[in-house]
């Protein structure tokens, strides 16, 4: 089958090429029937010719075949001609000869059916070993189409790889950059912090110094404290002993206070009654001076219409004489039995604010 396709070919391409040469059709089947027999050893056939032809009736390749084998034997029948030979033994010499061709003629048939039968079980057997050849065909494209999805798989799955191999040399790029970055910043900052520790360290020491400084004047500092703590201690001891002794003083006092309260309070009551009696008596007064300054602007009244000459005479007269007047209506008059009668008014209102006076000292001390 494998020889048999491109002999199919080659024909069906020759045909084709004097399909193109030869419009007539007569001569188109003619030579097509040339070509079968003597190029490719088939033999023609009217249903042949017509299959690969395709032109004209059913009547025209049977037609055109049969000229061709009578032209055929024509051109092969044998014609012995010699000047010596007789004329009658000529036909019977052409005779034996061309039943020597066609005994030959048929042997070579012979051979070429045996041949064609063993070319056409080699064929099957080809037929055979093709169609196992395609199923293996079939086998091997599948396998192929799946290594090829495989493949095309592999090749995305590459691409995507190869882009994320890039995406991560420039991210390994970048960060390598910022590495040489943070490491030009760690060596600056490992230089400020040795000089940091540097200023550190001495102010750590200075700062030990003065801990031991303070340290040393806290110690002297506890020393004099608990010094004061004992002094303090004792002095609260005496001065516990002398407030409970104060406190019994005071308790005594407080007693000696009440008992002095009663006196003052009854001594109070008649203060108050002592001062309503005295307030009567200055609304007496009050009334009279009242009186006295109403007579004194009468008075005045009188002098401006003198005349001016004696009012100066009468003027130096009158403050000797108008004062005595005036100064004794002012003094309340004297009740015996009262604290007024010794000329002295304001002592009696202020008794009862001087009578508190002890009281409020007995009540601090």
């Amino acid at each position: 089958m494998a020889d048999a396709l491109p002999v199919e070919t080659r024909l069906a391409a020759e045909i084709d090429r004097l399909k193109a040469e030869i419009p007539k059709t007569r001569e188109l089947y003619r030579e097509v029937c040339a070509l079968l027999f003597f190029r490719f050893g088939i033999t023609p056939t009217a249903n042949r010719l017509y299959q690969l032809v395709k032109r004209g009736s059913m009547s025209t390749p049977t037609q055109v075949l049969g000229e061709f084998w009578a032209e055929l034997r024509e051109k092969s029948r044998v014609r012995i001609e010699h000047p010596d030979l007789p004329a009658d033994l000529g036909p019977a010499a052409g005779e034996l000869v061309a039943a020597l061709w066609t005994r030959a003629t048929a042997s070579a048939e012979a051979a070429l059916d045996a041949l064609r039968d063993e070319v056409e079980a080699q064929r099957v057997e080809a037929q055979r070993s093709v169609v196992a050849a395609r199923d293996e065909l079939g086998r091997v494209e599948t396998a192929l189409e799946q290594r090829t999805a495989a493949l095309l798989a592999a090749q995305v799955e590459v691409r995507e790889l190869e882009k994320a191999q890039a995406e991560g040399h420039a991210a390994r790029q970048a960060c390598e950059a910022e590495v040489v970055r943070l490491k030009a910043e760690a060596l600056v900052r490992d230089r400020e912090l040795d000089k940091v520790r540097e200023g550190f360290s001495r102010d750590l020491e200075k700062l030990r110094e003065s801990a031991e400084r303070a340290e040393e004047r806290l110690r002297a500092s506890e020393k004099r404290a608990l010094l004061e703590i004992d002094r303090e201690r004792g002095t609260a001891a005496k001065l516990q002993k002398d407030l409970d002794a104060a406190v019994k003083r005071a308790d005594s006092r407080e007693a000696d206070h009440h008992r002095a309260v009663e006196v003052l309070r009854a001594q109070i009551g008649d203060a108050r009654h002592q001062a309503g009696m005295l307030q009567g008596r200055l609304d007496a007064v009050l009334a009279t001076n009242v009186a006295l300054q109403q007579q004194l602007a009468a008075l005045r009244q009188a002098d401006t219409r003198d005349a001016r000459p004696a009012r100066a005479k009468a003027a130096s007269a009158r403050p000797t004489a108008a004062r005595p007047a005036l100064t004794r209506p002012m003094r309340p008059p004297a009740t015996p039995g009262t604290p007024g009668a010794s000329g002295k008014p304001s002592a009696t209102p202020a008794s009862p604010a001087t009578a508190n006076k002890p009281v409020a000292r007995r009540k601090r001390g």
